[in-house]
């Protein structure tokens, strides 16, 4: 009971940390509403205790089935991270920011090339927009385009070479996906199979079409607020950063899935074996 408290205590201040981190890194000049950050910093908080002390599962996944959301954390904190210290890099430059800048800078020329998601983000970008703005938001996305393909590989091998789930002890269904119900819908190994090919399907396509609808509806969304630091380092860091959860989730059902239809394969096979040997 008090190591579940503790370790949803720490679990809070590290989201609310992750929601301060940019007002943190940025210089107070950027930060116009200081007490909307720290209001969402907290709202945060509560949510990850409140979902982390209590026993019983309500809605985050995975929750006893490390290190997969140990990874979208650390991806998450990775990718705002070093948005901020790119987006801090013209207001206050130090010896990290230009590091990052150059590495942003690197980054960005290299994957924006034709039909890449890189390319897509700079292409949705208003004609009236400065070209600072325009190769700031192609630094950007191509930094948190590297650190979500990162997670992905690392996560792939942790299914691969650490054998998820079932290296860190039995995998209970109810408790790692609450809002999955087992026993409706059909087959649970084709429904686990369905929604893990629309998750990764769902997860590639995203990065093409938000740039493409975003660019189709000038109207609706004003492009031109990515000029703002924060707006874009959360922003950029959710366009890539929700594709990629959703690839890992997708590729969590589809392992989850091979692991009941290999139980129903071993629990078929016993009974003949025994015929066999009777």
């Amino acid at each position: 009971m008090f190591a579940r408290i503790t370790g949803a205590a720490f679990r809070g201040i590290l989201v609310a940390m992750l929601f301060a981190m940019p007002t943190l890194i940025l210089p107070a000049s950027a930060t116009q509403s200081p007490e909307i950050i720290l209001f969402i910093a907290l709202l945060g908080s509560a949510l990850a205790i409140s979902e982390y002390a209590s026993s019983f599962p309500s809605f985050v996944e995975f929750r006893n089935a490390p290190p997969i959301n140990r990874m979208r954390f650390a991806a998450a904190a990775a990718a705002v991270g070093s948005l901020s210290l790119l987006a801090a890099h013209p207001l206050a430059p130090t010896g990290l920011t230009a590091l990052v800048a150059r590495l942003g800078g690197w980054l960005g020329g290299q994957l924006d090339f034709a039909y890449s998601p890189v390319q897509m983000t700079v292409l949705m970008m208003p004609p009236q927009v400065p070209e600072t703005v325009v190769l700031m938001v192609r630094d950007a996305a191509g930094l948190v385009s590297a650190v979500a393909a990162i997670a992905i590989i690392v996560f792939a091998l942790a299914i691969r070479v650490g054998h998820w789930p079932v290296g860190s002890g039995a995998f209970n269904v109810w408790v790692n996906l609450p809002l999955f119900d087992p026993t409706t819908g059909g087959d649970v190994v084709q429904r686990l199979q369905r929604d893990g090919r629309i998750n990764i399907a769902g997860g590639v396509l995203l990065p093409f079409a938000m740039p493409a609808a975003a660019k189709l509806a000038p109207g609706l969304v004003d492009l031109g607020l990515l000029a703002a630091p924060h707006m874009l380092i959360w922003v950029i860091s959710a366009w890539a950063l929700v594709p990629a959860s959703m690839i890992m989730r997708g590729m969590a059902m589809l392992r989850i899935a091979g692991l009941i239809a290999q139980k129903r394969r071993a629990a078929y096979a016993a009974p003949e074996e025994v015929l066999q040997t009777a």
